[in-house]
């Protein structure tokens, strides 16, 4: 049991919902990554999702592809963004994941890369290119560290995935609300609800749904028949809508607080 595990225990017994923040590590500088991870925690985020900068991502839509290039191009790295959750956690205990396209764990090597995450004090790891039948071996390593591997569900999955899905996720499943990539949307997608409804009689593992999330009243009815919702996108364009103001960590911490106090 880890953090994530810790968090959604509390939850669950106390009746609460979590809300997870996402944002683009790195973006727009490391020091403002700190700074958001520290005051999501004080307005009382449960869980943060620090996202990798990659280069050619495949599940997230223009804004957060436009906040990767932005850190890319300032040479944000991983270990760069570990050494920020290794500082976070100095002052925080807030469980902390990260999003990252399998190529960077690759190139680093599986075992270092679940070796240094967890001794920074990484809780999760989400991986959207990786398979859980292409990943055993990753998938092994984490789990004997204690980090867990979040995998996901889509609106397309069957029921017999989502059972086999369901055996190998730790920390939570990633519920994949619409059939495209990251991104706000006007409206919840047809048959979400339903579909969630139908996945959370198969599965005991906590259900959070993302993408498309962007309005405190998204998030009060798909609270409803899940355990978290993950917000993102409306995040990161919030933090880009303040890349010229002194008070850029205030204002997207106001806006988080606004998000998830529904």
């Amino acid at each position: 049991m880890n953090r994530i595990d810790k968090k959604f225990q509390a939850l669950k017994k106390s009746k609460k919902k979590a809300f997870i923040a996402f944002i683009t590590a790195g973006y727009p500088n490391i020091g403002i990554t700190k700074g958001l991870a520290l005051a999501f925690d004080k307005i009382g985020v449960d869980i943060i999702e620090l996202g990798i900068p990659f280069s050619d991502p495949m599940a997230d839509g223009p804004i957060i592809q436009e906040a990767s290039q932005f850190a890319l191009q300032k040479k944000v790295h991983l270990q760069e963004i570990l050494n920020a959750v290794k500082a976070v956690r100095r002052y925080s205990d807030i469980p902390i994941c990260l999003m990252t396209y399998y190529n960077p764990i690759f190139c680093l090597c599986e075992d270092k890369f679940v070796r240094r995450a967890k001794n920074c004090g990484v809780d999760g790891v989400i991986v959207p290119d990786l398979p859980p039948e292409e990943g055993r071996s990753f998938i092994k390593l984490a789990n004997k560290h204690n980090l867990s591997v979040i995998c996901f569900i889509s609106p397309t999955t069957s029921p017999k995935r989502i059972r086999y899905i369901s055996g190998i996720a730790k920390g939570f499943i990633y519920y994949v609300s619409l059939t495209g990539v990251t991104g706000p949307r006007r409206q919840l997608s047809q048959g979400l609800l339903g579909h969630l409804r139908a996945i959370k009689k198969i599965t005991k593992k906590p259900v959070c749904v993302g993408f498309g999330l962007s309005h405190p009243s998204q998030v009060r009815e798909v609270y409803n028949v899940c355990d978290a919702v993950i917000i993102g996108s409306a995040i990161v364009k919030k933090i880009k809508d303040n890349l010229s103001r002194k008070d850029l960590v205030k204002n997207v911490a106001r806006f988080v607080e606004y998000m998830k106090d529904v």
